[in-house]
């Protein structure tokens, strides 16, 4: 099976691509639904961040307060080290599980749908790389307009991510998203034709 591993900035359009190649035949795997599906009331690895950060994280239905959670996480480099070695090995287990099981139905090829692929070095077991691509300034616009984003908040979350020109020089395709959906569309589809031409 083809690993065809998806990244792109915040605000990059990369779930517009993930739907676009899902449509075109291939399952994705979504690392963003995979942690807040390790997140859910009752798991494991919900239960050791709430031993690492208090057990006051969660109500009465063991469900996470999002919002308090980021609040203590975030509160300086240490904190959020012990949280992302909580979730990014479980994130990269279940992601795995998901895309072996895949594999075992018979995909041809599946998308891993990863923000930090190539932070994390995830590329690296990919069979191909693709980054979607957007100007800073165009990418906060849509943070702004569609996510309801502060402009400055839109604009720490942008720099908190690696350059753009470091994750494009780790892709082995590069959607350009700067246009509408008439221009994002035949890229695609020429993405398609790649990893068809693949298998």
């Amino acid at each position: 099976m083809i690993r065809i591993g998806l990244t792109g900035g915040i605000g990059s359009g990369k779930s517009t691509v993930a739907a676009m190649l899902r449509d075109a035949g291939y399952p994705v795997v979504d690392a963003d639904q995979v942690a807040r599906d390790n997140m859910e009331p009752g798991s494991s690895v919900l239960q050791e961040v709430a031993e690492v950060f208090g057990t006051d994280i969660l109500d009465d239905n063991g469900v996470l307060d999002r919002a308090e959670l980021a609040r203590r996480a975030f509160s300086s480099e240490e904190q959020t080290q012990k949280l992302n070695g909580i979730t990014h090995p479980a994130i990269r287990r279940e992601s795995e599980r998901r895309l072996a099981q895949f594999e075992k139905e018979g995909a041809r090829a599946a998308v891993y749908d990863m923000p930090l692929l190539i932070e994390l070095g995830l590329d690296e077991s990919m069979d191909v790389t693709v980054v979607v691509d957007a100007d800073a300034e165009e990418r906060v616009r849509r943070l702004v307009r569609s996510r309801g984003l502060e402009e400055q908040d839109a604009r720490n979350r942008i720099a908190r991510q690696i350059d753009d020109a470091t994750r494009k020089a780790r892709a082995d395709v590069v959607i350009d998203n700067n246009g509408p959906l008439t221009e994002l569309e035949p890229q695609v589809n020429e993405l398609v034709e790649y990893i068809e031409k693949m298998l």
